[in-house]
């Protein structure tokens, strides 16, 4: 247990912001991470890996990177972790779609 952590709880501003919620909603919005916000750091990281190996094919084809495995090692990276990206996609609009239709 860390004793200073729990003067930062008697924040009467924290405490106020919190009115109206249940417990387990404060607690909930106070530990899990934004949805939106995994998926955007996803994203971020499958962009990182497709320029990653875009410049590692540069750097070969100017003859500054001798190495053709670390070229292929970040291309394949980069490959997979768009078809990762793009099943996460299928799954999520499969998702939505299915709960479209859902009648009430």
């Amino acid at each position: 247990m860390d004793p200073i952590g729990k003067i930062g709880s008697a924040n009467p501003i924290q405490r106020v912001s919190r009115v109206g919620q249940t417990p387990r909603q404060a607690e909930k919005s106070e530990i899990e991470p934004d949805f939106m916000k995994i998926l955007q750091q996803a994203l971020e990281e499958t962009n990182a890996d497709q320029y990653e190996a875009e410049r590692a094919a540069d750097e070969f084809a100017a003859g500054r990177l001798s190495n053709i495995h670390d070229v292929l090692i970040s291309a394949e990276k980069a490959a997979m972790s768009l078809r990762l990206t793009l099943e996460v996609r299928n799954k999520i609009v499969d998702a939505y779609r299915e709960i479209m239709r859902m009648q009430l």
